[in-house]
């Protein structure tokens, strides 16, 4: 009998001991995923601030760009068309050894007039989305030959399809803040574009045979981070690759939306 009730109290105990080792277990796990979820839902909301904080940034960029550009082709524009038209006007009343210095001046009125408003345009949000990704980029290499910075070529590869507007304009500005560092640092003498078109993803390769520069030092580049962010709100893969003396590449894969 008393055999019995010694069975029966280590049994009690141990079935008392499974049940507090299986409650802590419980517990332990049911806290481990509340703290998780309470990570992730951080982590989330620390992402969406980020994203929209990106957002807000590039609208007001945006914005900037535009209000410069109407200012570019109505303001500078307009006073440098009425500066050609009072040449135009001194022209018959200059002696005629000064002509052609006078015609010269108005030559170069004229070609300033025409750079400010291609400028204009690849600054203004809605003449990108008018013209594309494409033409976009190929107006803006143009510019670069005609102005002789350097030698710009643009290749395209597959059959281009429409990509929404939004993400055309920051791939642009992604491929316009790589054009801009070339042309003030790199002192390349070419610049190399290609845009192949796959069936689910469109790949962008730039190069120049620029000085190059050590990316290590220069991470934290307001320009280089403006790129990286433009790249993560398209979901894109990012790599941009560079070393003194051996030029600077930029490789972006885009995801093509059904």
């Amino acid at each position: 009998m008393l055999q019995k009730e010694n069975f029966l109290l280590i049994l009690y105990f141990v079935v008392i001991i499974f049940i507090l080792v299986a409650f802590v277990v419980i517990f332990v796990i049911a806290f481990q995923r509340r703290k998780n979820k309470l990570i992730i839902e951080r982590l989330e909301a620390e992402k969406k601030f980020e994203t929209e904080l990106t957002n807000s940034r590039l609208e007001i960029q945006e914005q900037t760009l535009k209000n410069i550009a109407w200012e570019l082709h109505d303001n500078v524009g307009q006073l440098l068309s009425v500066a050609n038209i009072q040449l135009n006007m001194v022209q018959n009343h200059v002696p005629e050894e000064l002509k052609s210095q006078i015609k010269e001046t108005k030559d170069v009125v004229a070609a300033t007039v025409q750079e400010v408003r291609a400028l204009s345009r690849t600054l203004n949000t809605d003449v990108i989305q008018n013209n594309g990704l494409i033409e976009s980029v190929r107006t803006e290499l143009e510019r670069f030959n005609r102005l002789n910075f350097l030698h710009a070529d643009l290749k395209i590869e597959g059959e281009p399809v429409t990509i929404p507007s939004a993400d055309e304009i920051i791939i642009f500005r992604i491929l316009q803040e790589f054009f801009s560092n070339v042309i003030k640092h790199a002192k390349a003498d070419k610049l190399f574009v290609h845009l192949c078109y796959r069936e689910q993803e469109l790949e962008i390769n730039v190069d120049d045979d620029g000085v190059g520069f050590d990316t290590s030092v220069n991470a934290g580049n307001s320009g280089l981070h403006n790129m990286r962010g433009r790249a993560d709100l398209l979901g894109a893969e990012y790599e941009l690759t560079s070393d003194p003396g051996k030029g600077t590449k930029l490789n972006l894969l885009y995801p093509l939306k059904s």
